[in-house]
């Protein structure tokens, strides 16, 4: 019963949320009419594009739960793994591309399965900032130095990101079981 009414409410929740974002929608293309085509015209592309994007990864995030058991999550993201697990999220996000909107499925699979909050930031992270062929494009515009130097510091401030936040989300954790 309890699952029931979370879902329920979750349901609730993001239908309100999409009434929310048309309601904006609308209120701005009445602000700005001279840009209502642009508005619908992006809008759509973008619909389109999940729709056509999202299926897979939805099937692609099926299989991973099938095929890809708890225990090894646990053993090579999990808590136990260290910073092992955090530098494992980091290579698991700098390898596909596309769209970060992709991550946020296999990211809530691998949290479900438990992998560690901070490997979990830092694959999202990476995904948003350290591509592979990403890294190819700026050597050729910026130099070997500068991609060095970015890819550096952007991998060191991932790793404290993650851990901070995970040790932000536990303290509240903590904190709500009191």
């Amino acid at each position: 019963m309890r699952k029931d009414k979370v879902k329920s409410k979750k349901i609730k929740q993001d239908i309100l949320i999409l009434f929310l974002i048309l309601f904006i929608t609308i209120i701005v293309i009445l602000s700005f009419p001279d840009k209502k085509e642009k508005i619908i015209t992006n809008g759509w592309n973008f619909f389109v594009e999940m729709i056509l994007i999202l299926p897979a990864v939805m099937i692609l995030t099926g299989l991973f739960n099938v095929f890809i058991s708890k225990e090894n999550i646990v053993k090579y993201l999990g808590k136990t793994a260290g910073l092992k697990a955090i530098m494992f999220g980091i290579i698991m996000g700098s390898l596909p591309t596309g769209p970060l909107y992709v991550a946020f499925p296999l990211a809530a699979a691998l949290l479900k399965k438990g992998a560690r909050i901070s490997c979990i930031i830092a694959f999202l992270s990476a995904w948003a900032c350290i591509k592979i062929p990403q890294e190819m494009v700026e050597i050729q515009f910026l130099g070997i130095k500068f991609m060095a130097l970015r890819l550096i510091l952007t991998i060191i401030f991932v790793i404290i990101m993650g851990l901070i936040i995970e040790k932000l989300i536990e303290r509240r954790e903590i904190n709500a079981n009191i």
